[in-house]
C-alpha cells in the first residue's frame, strides 16, 4: 500500500500535469496567434491560473498593447508587462468589482481589426463579479452564499450567476465587440462545459434566464434571493446573436487523471465523474473499499457538493475525506486523499486530506468528537486535529478535485 507521502506525490503529479505554463506554450507553439497588420493585440487572463498563463502568452507573443491578469490572492504576484490584480474567492469582494471595470475599460478601447486573447481557468466567476445594473456586490455575495450552502453542481450555480453579470455567459464578447476573439481555456468542471467554466465570459448562458427562474423556484431558493437579484432576473433577456469566438480547451481534470494512471503501474481510473452530494460519493469510495476484488490503486476525478447545515470550517474535499474516515473507522488496510487541485479547499488553507481507518481515533485521542465535527460541517478542525489535513499551497492551477485510493493487497 502506498504511504501518504507516495500518494501526495501523485496527487502532485495530476496537478503538475494541469500546469496553465505549459498549457498555454504549446498551444501557442502548435497553432501561432495571427495578427492582421496594424493589429493591436489584448491579453487577458481570469481566474486562479490565470498568472501562470499570462506569463506563457507573454513568454511567446509580442508585446501587446495592453495585458490584465485577475486572480485569487494566493496567486497574486506582480509580473512583468502585464497588470496584475487580485480578488475575492470563492465569495466575491470590492477587487473583483473594479476588477470587472478595469476589464471593460480596457475592452472598450478595442477596434474591429483587433485582437483579443483571454485566458480563463476556474475561479473566474467570483474572481470578477461585474454584477448588473441595480445589483450590488453585497447582493451578488448574498446569492453566492446562498448557492453555495444549497449543495448545487457547478454547473447549476453558473446558470444563475451568468444573469446576474454583465462579463459572464458570453457578455464578455459583447465588450470586445467588434474585435476577433480567442480564448484558451482551462477547466475546472467535469464533462468540460465551456459555459460553465468560470460561468462562460465567451461563450452562450447555459440556460436561459426564465429557465433559471423555474431552477430556483425548484430549488426553494427564489423566495430567499435579494430583491434586486428577483428583479435582474425577471427582466427581459437580450437575445441577439453572440459574437464569434475561437474557444479552445487546453486542460482538464480528466488529462490529469490520465496523468496519474500513466505514472503509477496498476492503477486504475474508476470515475472521472465523482460528483453530486458528498455524501453519496463517500459512499462509493466506501462500497470500493468494502466489495474487495477491485484495483488496489484506484483514482477518481470530480467536484463533490456540500449542503451546509453547521457552522464549522472545511471543503468538500475534507468533508468527503471525513465522511469515509467515518464509514471505515477501525479498518485496516486502506488510505484515501483527497485534494482540490487549486490548492484550496473552501475557505480553508488546506487543499484536502489522507485518511486511514485510524483518523477517527486520532481525532478522538486529540480530545475531538467525529461526529459532532462533521454535523457541524467542521471537517477541518477534525482533519487537523487527526493531522490528516493536506497542506499543498496555491498551486497556480485549477481543474476540480482529484481522488486516491489505496487499498492493501
Amino acid at each position: 500500500m502506498l504511504t501518504r507521502e507516495q500518494m501526495t506525490r501523485l496527487f502532485a503529479m495530476g496537478v503538475r500535469a494541469a500546469d496553465p505554463h505549459a498549457a498555454v506554450c504549446d498551444v501557442l507553439a502548435d497553432t501561432p496567434l495571427h495578427l492582421p497588420d496594424g493589429a493591436r493585440l489584448y491579453v487577458l487572463a481570469i481566474g486562479k491560473a490565470a498568472r501562470a498563463m499570462m506569463q506563457a502568452a507573454l513568454s511567446v507573443l509580442p508585446a501587446p498593447h495592453a495585458a490584465l491578469v485577475v486572480t485569487n490572492y494566493e496567486n497574486a504576484e506582480s509580473l512583468d508587462g502585464a497588470r496584475v490584480m487580485a480578488a475575492g474567492h470563492p465569495v466575491p469582494d470590492e477587487n473583483g468589482m473594479q476588477a470587472g471595470l478595469a476589464i471593460q475599460k480596457m475592452l472598450a478601447r478595442t477596434r474591429a481589426d483587433d485582437v483579443v486573447l483571454v485566458l480563463v481557468s476556474g475561479g473566474g466567476s467570483a474572481l470578477v463579479p461585474a454584477p448588473v445594473a441595480g445589483l450590488s456586490l453585497s447582493d451578488k455575495a448574498q446569492v453566492n452564499d446562498l448557492l453555495l450552502g444549497a449543495g448545487l453542481d457547478i454547473v447549476t450555480m453558473n446558470a444563475v450567476r451568468q444573469h446576474l453579470s454583465r462579463m459572464k455567459g458570453g457578455g464578455l464578447l459583447r465588450m470586445a465587440a467588434p474585435a476577433q476573439v480567442q480564448a484558451m481555456i482551462l477547466s475546472d468542471v467535469i464533462g468540460d462545459d465551456l459555459r460553465a467554466i468560470a460561468s462562460g465570459p465567451t461563450v452562450a448562458p447555459i440556460a436561459a434566464r426564465e429557465d433559471v427562474r423555474a431552477l430556483l423556484a425548484e430549488s426553494r431558493l427564489w423566495d430567499r434571493l435579494p430583491q434586486a437579484a428577483r428583479d435582474a432576473l425577471a427582466r427581459r433577456e437580450d437575445t441577439s446573436p453572440l459574437p464569434d469566438a475561437d474557444n479552445r480547451l487546453i486542460g482538464s481534470n480528466r488529462m490529469s487523471l490520465d496523468a496519474m494512471a500513466r505514472a503509477c503501474d496498476g492503477a486504475s481510473i474508476l470515475s472521472d465523474a465523482l460528483t453530486g452530494d458528498v455524501g453519496d460519493a463517500a459512499a462509493q469510495i466506501v462500497q470500493t473499499v468494502r466489495d474487495g476484488g477491485g484495483p488496489r490503486l484506484a483514482l477518481f476525478g470530480g467536484e463533490t457538493t456540500v449542503r451546509l447545515q453547521g457552522t464549522g470550517r472545511g471543503g468538500r474535499n475534507q468533508e468527503l475525506a471525513l465522511r469515509v474516515a467515518t464509514a471505515l473507522d477501525g479498518v485496516s488496510g486502506w488510505r484515501f486523499l483527497s485534494g482540490g487541485t487549486d490548492g484550496r479547499d473552501g475557505p480553508t488553507d488546506a487543499a484536502g486530506a489522507v485518511v486511514d481507518g485510524n483518523t477517527l481515533a486520532r481525532i478522538r485521542a486529540a480530545g475531538g468528537d467525529p461526529a459532532a465535527l462533521l454535523a457541524n460541517n467542521d471537517s477541518y478542525h477534525a482533519l487537523e486535529l487527526a493531522g490528516d489535513l493536506l497542506v499543498t499551497g496555491a498551486t497556480g492551477t485549477n481543474v476540480a478535485d482529484l481522488q486516491i485510493l489505496c487499498i492493501d493487497a
